[in-house]
């Protein structure tokens, strides 16, 4: 044991009277109410074998963690492989409706707010039977191939023209109801690898 002291002693945290730090919970985390996840994978079956999208609606509780605790869907453009929104006046005009109803994550009023304000958090869509992931790099010419197209990325980003903290959550509504739980992934920007393109880390994948 004295040996096994010698040799590991001088290393941070393994000598004899040395104090480990304490650790600080960095996790990011996107927690989603069964209400919300409910809507979307009705939504998302409704769908198939179309995708669709919608808005997130709910909090960032604090610089690592999001909470979701509704979705609405919006008029969109959808194919096999991609979605799109057609429709941004129905997105204000919903959210303005839904400031009526007296609900908290709409107090703010606006599209985006600051953090620790209830607000739009972002957008989900679904990827009916090919699994949760954000589709890559933008490609010119026609895309036939999903694992190519760049609809994904070119929605989540102008998201984040309005909030860099912008989440965008992806829901298989076909592997769903196969799994003991729905099958999710939330993704939020990691960092900027290159002029007009960034890399994507996924969280909270189910």
């Amino acid at each position: 044991m004295d040996r096994v002291s010698r040799l590991f002693g001088s290393l941070p945290g393994l000598g004899n009277g040395s104090t480990d730090a304490p650790i600080v919970d960095t996790a990011e985390k996107v927690q989603i109410s069964s209400l919300a996840l409910l809507k979307m994978l009705k939504h998302g079956r409704a769908g198939v074998p179309m995708e669709v999208m919608g808005l997130m609606l709910g909090q960032f509780v604090d610089d690592y963690t999001i909470n979701c605790v509704d979705v609405f869907a919006m008029p969109q453009s959808g194919t096999g492989v991609s979605v799109e929104a057609v429709d941004p006046v129905f997105q204000t005009k919903m959210l303005e409706m839904l400031k009526q109803t007296g609900r908290p994550e709409m107090v703010v009023g606006a599209y985006f707010a600051d953090a620790r304000s209830e607000c739009v958090l972002g957008w989900y869509h679904s990827h009916p039977g090919f699994g949760c992931w954000m589709s890559g790099k933008v490609l010119e010419g026609p895309v036939h191939d999903p694992c190519c197209a760049g609809v994904d990325i070119n929605t989540q980003q102008s998201f984040e023209a309005l909030n860099q903290r912008a989440v965008a959550v992806v829901i298989d509504p076909v592997q769903s109801v196969v799994r003991p739980c729905p099958m999710t992934a939330a993704f939020l920007k990691s960092a900027c690898i290159g002029e007009g393109e960034s890399c994507y880390r996924l969280l909270s994948p189910h």
